[in-house]
């Protein structure tokens, strides 16, 4: 796959798994969102919405010994270095396990002050805290590690498997949220969505579990302790792609949550309203990111081996791909968007708030495609600081400046446009510096 399989074929063979397995996911998340609101209860879901940047922190830990230890395996076996392979995931599961153990542990202290720091108030804290109990403080292992196993998984080339991993629990998820949320059912609203998280999320690491087991002699992922190393060289390569990467995604949740406390300000229907909105943004988002991250083993495979013809073409072929597909998205959600938020609520200014923020958030989708290809790239070749460095100026130089002087001169409506404009300034950079890797692919590889 990885060395003679032609490249189109090759990079579908990632990706298509990936996409799917990505948009599965987004499905569970928009499962929460709907069955909460069948309730027709605004605080529920303000609930849900002031959650998210929580469950995006964990994104943190992922991208940290996910994207970390599968970038470094993949280099590895492109270099033919098992051991390196196998120590790297290693390193990967158990920093895993003891970063969601720490998360849980923190948000169970500090709950109250951090559901204030997440824009709730009087109405909205208590719900949110009993969502926040499930899907963080008792959720946050399963959760974050059935996804770091699927980046491993995924790394060896066996995307289908680790797709199929992670849709197991999406899938259960989507199966439990009306039992345990709906008032026909268990009734517990925001609550039971995070109880139904959790569950799901427990069975899809039972998933993996399994899979290694069965797949013991054709993986390099052991999870035994005896394999696990702390050597300079281990954790520094890991540490190197991993902490950059949750760096991004902690500058991605200070981004939210800036949002939502802006929002918050307009009343508890914007903040529903954005959070539907962003639950449906997360479809195309979820297009880009697992059509881009499904090829990161194919990428840094191809420049460990030093062939830059399938490099070059790898990323080509996603460009191809993505590109019209985020355009007629991009245009969909233009052209649908109060129908899309009306599947959630039927609250007439709900749905005019959602609309205004989903057409919004929907302008930066082909150039948000092109950015988050770039960062793959980077990640995948080892270059953690051009990632760290395109976040900054992503979330700090551009995004969270924008919703600031927008919100002054347009209120509510111009925050919304906020994305559009990093997005598009940041793509002029990512073409560029991608044109640079490759011109100078001989001179990198022998650094």
């Amino acid at each position: 796959l990885f060395e003679e399989t032609p490249v189109p074929q090759a990079v579908q063979t990632m990706m298509i798994p990936t996409i799917i397995g990505a948009l599965v996911t987004v499905l569970y998340s928009l499962a929460d969102t709907l069955f909460v609101g069948m309730m027709n209860d605004q605080i529920q879901n303000a609930a849900v919405a002031l959650a998210a940047p929580a469950l995006l922190a964990f994104n943190a830990v992922i991208n940290l010994f996910g994207i970390g230890s599968s970038s470094m395996m993949s280099r590895a076996l492109g270099r033919g270095d098992l051991k390196t392979v196998c120590a790297s995931a290693s390193l990967g599961f158990y920093g895993t396990v003891v970063s969601g153990a720490l998360l849980s542990a923190l948000c169970y202290i500090f709950m109250q002050p951090f559901v204030v720091l997440l824009g709730g108030d009087i109405n909205t804290a208590a719900a949110t805290t009993a969502y926040m109990n499930w899907a963080v403080v008792c959720g946050a292992i399963p959760t974050i590690l059935n996804v770091v196993m699927g980046y491993m998984v995924r790394a060896e080339g066996a995307s289908l498997h680790a797709s199929i991993g992670t849709m197991s629990g999406c899938i259960l998820n989507m199966i439990l949220d009306p039992f345990f949320i709906l008032p026909w059912g268990l009734g517990m609203g925001a609550a039971g969505a995070g109880l139904a998280t959790f569950l799901s999320n427990c069975f899809a690491c039972c998933y993996f579990f399994v899979l290694l087991m069965v797949r013991k002699k054709k993986t390099n992922i052991n999870l035994n302790p005896k394999y696990l190393s702390l050597t300079k060289e281990i954790v520094f390569g890991v540490m190197e792609v991993g902490i950059p990467a949750a760096i991004q995604n902690l500058l991605n949740v200070t981004g939210m949550t800036i949002l939502n406390n802006f929002v918050a300000g307009y009343g508890s229907s914007a903040v529903a309203a954005v959070g539907i909105a962003q639950k449906v943004y997360m479809v195309p988002i979820q297009v880009a990111l697992g059509g881009t991250q499904g090829v990161m083993p194919l990428v840094g495979y191809s420049y460990a081996s030093k062939n830059k013809q399938r490099f070059e073409e790898t990323i080509q072929t996603v460009m191809k791909l993505l590109v019209p597909c985020m355009v007629l998205i991009m245009i969909l959600c233009w052209i649908f968007a109060p129908s899309l938020i009306r599947l959630f609520m039927k609250n007439e200014e709900v749905i005019t708030y959602g609309a205004m923020f989903l057409r919004g958030f929907c302008m930066c989708m082909p150039f948000m495609l092109v950015d988050f290809l770039a960062v793959s790239v980077f990640e995948s070749v080892g270059m953690g600081k051009t990632a760290l460095v395109f976040a900054i100026l992503r979330k700090i130089v551009f995004e969270i400046p924008a919703i600031v002087i927008l919100n002054k001169i347009f209120q509510a409506s111009g925050i919304t446009y906020a994305g559009f404009v990093s997005e598009f300034i940041l793509s002029i950079f990512a073409v560029i510096l991608l044109r640079r890797i490759a011109d100078g692919f001989e001179r990198r590889n022998e650094k």
